[in-house]
C-alpha cells in the first residue's frame, strides 16, 4: 500500500558547461503517479550514479537521448513493486529498471525485471551483478578477446567497472593484470584485496613512464575507462597484435572543449593494433554466461567487490559529482 501522497524527483534544471554543479539539479515534490493498465508503481530503494549519466546532460547526439531540460534524470535503480495488476510482476517483488533519480516511478510491466533479494543485495543489481559488471565481464572477454596468458592494463580500476574488469581477467588466466587509480588507498585495494599483480596512482607521475614500470615487457589488452593520457601510454606499451576495449574516457567527459587525441596513432600500423569501443547492450547473448561465471565467483570468494553509499535521493547529484572525482571505491549507489 503507498501510505504517502507525495513523492520527490531530481530534475535537470540547467545543461552544465564544464563540471557540474549542484546548481543544474532542482529537488522537486510531485504527486505519487498513477498506474495505467499493464503498468506497475514501484517505491524505489537504490540507485546508481553512473559516468555516462554526465554525457546526457548535454544536448548532443550520443548512443543515448539527452536528458530533458526540466524533466527528472534517469538511471538504474531497484525498488519494491507497490501497486500492480499484472500477473508476471506482483506486489511486493523486487525489480530493476532505468527510472531512478525519484521516489516512486510508473513503468510497463515489460519494462521491469524482478531480482532475487536472497541472492544479493539490491544494490548488487546495479554494479557487480548489473550493467557495470556485465560491461567488465563483455569488454574482456569478447570485445578484447582476451586470452589465457595476456598481460592486461586497466585504468580506472577501483571503480564499478574496472575493478570487476581487473579480477575477470585475473580469474580467466592472464598472466599479469596491472591497474591505475587516483590515490595510495586505492592502490593498496587493487592489489591487496583483489589481487591486482601490480598498481599506480597516476598522479605520482606520468603514466607511460608508471606503466612501464608495472609491465616492462608490456600489454596485451587495454581496458580503457579513462582516455587521455592513459590511452597514449597504453597505446605505446602494446604488445604486437594488442588489444584495446574502450568502455569510457572520463578524464574528458567535463572538459569544455575537446582534448587532443593521442599522439601515438600509427602505432596502430606498426604493431597491428585494434581499439574497439562498446556498449554494453550490444552484448546481451553474454548474460548468461556472465551471470553464471561471476555469480560463481562471488559466492565462492573468488571476486570481491565494494560499494559507496550515500544516503537520501537529495544526496545524488553530490554523488554523481563525487564519483567523477574518484570519491568512490567501487560502485557509488545511492539510498532512497
Amino acid at each position: 500500500m503507498v501510505a504517502a501522497s507525495n513523492a520527490r524527483e531530481i530534475r535537470l534544471a540547467a545543461r552544465p558547461t564544464g563540471w557540474p554543479t549542484e546548481q543544474d539539479f532542482d529537488l522537486v515534490e510531485v504527486p505519487i503517479p498513477v498506474p495505467g493498465p499493464g503498468q506497475v508503481l514501484v517505491r524505489n530503494t537504490v540507485m546508481s550514479v553512473d559516468p555516462a549519466m554526465r554525457g546526457r546532460m548535454n544536448d548532443v547526439e550520443s548512443y543515448a537521448p539527452p536528458f530533458e531540460l526540466g524533466a527528472p534524470l534517469q538511471g538504474g535503480a531497484v525498488g519494491e513493486v507497490v501497486l500492480s495488476d499484472v500477473e508476471s510482476v506482483r506486489t511486493g517483488d523486487m525489480v530493476l529498471h532505468n527510472l531512478g533519480w525519484r521516489d516512486y516511478a510508473v513503468l510497463d510491466a515489460d519494462r521491469v525485471s524482478r531480482i532475487d533479494p536472497d541472492i544479493a543485495s539490491a544494490s548488487a543489481y546495479l554494479g557487480v551483478l548489473g550493467m557495470p559488471g556485465m560491461t567488465a565481464y563483455a569488454g574482456l572477454v569478447e570485445v578484447a578477446a582476451m586470452t589465457e596468458g595476456d598481460v592486461v592494463f586497466v585504468s580506472g580500476a577501483a571503480g564499478a567497472v574496472g575493478s570487476i574488469a581487473g579480477q575477470v581477467a585475473r580469474l580467466k588466466g592472464a598472466s599479469r593484470v596491472v591497474g591505475s587509480a587516483g590515490s595510495a588507498a586505492k592502490v593498496r585495494y587493487l592489489t591487496e584485496e583483489l589481487g591486482f599483480d601490480a598498481a599506480f596512482d597516476y598522479h605520482d607521475g606520468p603514466v607511460a613512464e608508471q606503466l612501464a614500470t608495472v609491465a616492462p615487457d608490456g600489454i596485451d589488452v587495454y581496458f580503457d575507462n579513462v582516455g587521455g593520457e592513459h590511452l597514449e601510454a597504453a597505446i605505446g606499451a602494446l604488445r604486437l597484435n594488442g588489444r584495446i576495449a574502450m568502455c569510457g574516457g572520463i578524464s574528458g567527459y567535463n572538459e569544455a572543449t575537446a582534448p587532443p587525441g593521442p599522439r601515438n596513432l600509427m602505432r596502430f600500423v606498426v604493431r597491428r593494433l585494434t581499439m574497439r569501443g562498446f556498449l554494453v547492450v550490444d552484448h546481451a547473448h553474454l548474460r548468461d554466461d556472465f551471470r553464471r561465471e561471476v555469480g560463481g565467483w562471488i559466492r565462492d570468494g573468488s571476486l570481491r567487490y565494494r560499494e559507496t553509499i550515500v544516503e537520501g535521493l537529495e544526496k545524488a547529484p553530490a554523488a554523481l559529482i563525487g564519483m567523477m572525482r574518484g570519491e568512490n571505491l567501487g560502485k557509488m549507489i545511492v539510498t532512497i
